[in-house]
């Protein structure tokens, strides 16, 4: 089984990218941002106790987003592949993920970065914000999302890169191009 990580800062293309992986893999997409706004669209209880958090810019509680996970997971079967997208966004969050999977008998096959510089990300997040109507898009949220990125997702650069499963993947170009990209290096551990 293939297990994929692919991060990057809000804006990279993460989500489009990972639906890219799912078509042409055929694995399954796990989004823990998704999962999080459909709970707040349907206005669930769990919606309710991070819509405040996500609305603000921050990071859920560590402890809610592995437990949203575990039980996403337990319903992941009959794919030769899981796509994670977004997470794990902090160090205690991978250790975690690690410990998850092995229980499963898996492993973190490949991390994929999408690296894109700020100018691009802020501008690719308003016309998020318009075009897709995302209130955690804000002028403001961008920035306060961006520095958690900095301050807590991008030192697991050095903890996946210590495990010899990360790649860089440029995220500027076209879609089909960055996703050329992508394909080149999960063909490359298949």
């Amino acid at each position: 089984m293939i297990n994929l990580i692919i991060f990057g800062p809000p804006g990279s293309g993460k989500g489009t990218q990972s639906d890219n992986i799912v078509s042409k893999y055929g694995f399954h997409h796990i989004s823990t941002g998704d999962i999080f706004r459909n709970e707040i669209k349907n206005k669930t209880s769990l919606g309710m106790e991070v819509k405040g958090i996500i609305d603000d810019g921050k990071l859920v509680p560590d402890e809610l987003v592995l437990k949203v996970l575990e039980s996403t997971l337990d319903k992941c079967t009959n794919h030769h592949g899981i796509v994670f997208d977004g997470f794990p966004r902090t160090r205690f969050q991978a250790e975690e993920l690690k410990k998850i999977l092995n229980a499963r008998s898996t492993e973190i096959s490949i991390v994929l970065s999408l690296e894109v510089d700020e100018e691009e990300l802020a501008h690719r997040l308003m016309n998020r914000n318009v075009e897709m109507d995302r209130t955690d898009d804000t002028t403001e949220i961008v920035q306060k999302r961006l520095k958690v990125y900095h301050d807590t997702t991008e030192p697991l650069i050095r903890y996946y890169k210590g495990r010899g499963i990360y790649k860089a993947i440029q995220g500027i170009g076209t879609v089909e191009e960055i996703f050329g990209k992508i394909t080149y290096e999960i063909d490359k551990v298949i």
